[in-house]
């Protein structure tokens, strides 16, 4: 007896949407996480301490500079990378230029999130409808049925029944639970990435934010800094 015999013996009608759904699961599970798992590695400190290196006026430095982080995994990289290569760009320009490159990037991260919701929702009503189904099957076997009524007979018809429920909702756990969880760790990424692409911008406009305190300063490499001396750091 093959393995999908078997599947279709403990579960009816039911085997093949809830083995598509099971699939689908593991499939898009496994494909976020490591997907999400790659855009990270690069957090806003590493970011604030390579701006504070260089000098926004050495146009040759930004290209190399920009021209590095581009060729890297992590989006930060890519972000810095982006808003680099568009600082000759006025500051609105930047800012809806990082606005449009933000939405892209949230709709990469929660690619398939509603699909693995969806899995979740329908997963223990295919359940639900197999237990219904069974039940039915069950009673027109034993409304058929000429001889007496076990107790292993009902056992065996409930127990067939009651299993597809236990398998949707076996399903639906780790789909709802990855959905959220993968989704929550979507938004921090882009929570990070928001605040570098702003903390980039300003510094490309001349401003410099202390992490620690939050005031706005001109920057170690502006000339608006009173310690600048027009030299390349």
């Amino acid at each position: 007896m093959t393995v999908i015999d078997n599947l279709t013996q403990q579960f009816g009608l039911m085997t093949w949407p809830l083995l598509i759904c099971s699939i689908l699961t593991v499939m898009i599970l496994v494909e976020r996480f490591i997907q999400v798992l790659l855009c990270t590695g690069v957090g806003k400190t590493k970011v604030t301490a390579l701006l504070d290196k260089q000098n926004r006026h050495d146009d040759r430095a930004l290209d190399q500079l920009a021209e590095q982080l581009k060729h890297q995994r992590p989006l930060l990289c890519k972000g810095i990378s982006m808003l680099i290569s568009h600082r000759h760009f006025t500051k609105p320009l930047r800012e809806d230029a990082a606005s449009i490159w933000l939405l892209q990037k949230r709709q990469q991260l929660r690619s398939g999130l509603r699909l693995l919701s969806l899995i979740g929702v329908i997963s223990p009503l295919l359940g639900l409808l197999g237990t219904v189904l069974g039940l039915i099957e069950m009673f027109k076997s034993i409304a058929l049925s000429t001889g007496s009524v076990t107790p292993s007979d009902l056992a065996d018809g409930l127990g067939l029944a009651m299993r597809t429920t236990a398998a949707g909702l076996i399903i639906a756990l780790p789909a709802i639970t990855g959905s959220q969880l993968l989704g929550l760790w979507a938004d921090s990424i882009m929570e990070t990435l928001e605040h570098s692409l702003n903390r980039c911008n300003l510094w490309l406009e001349g401003m410099n934010i202390d992490l620690g305190n939050g005031p706005v300063k001109p920057c170690d490499t502006c000339e608006e800094n009173p310690a600048y001396n027009g030299k390349s750091a």
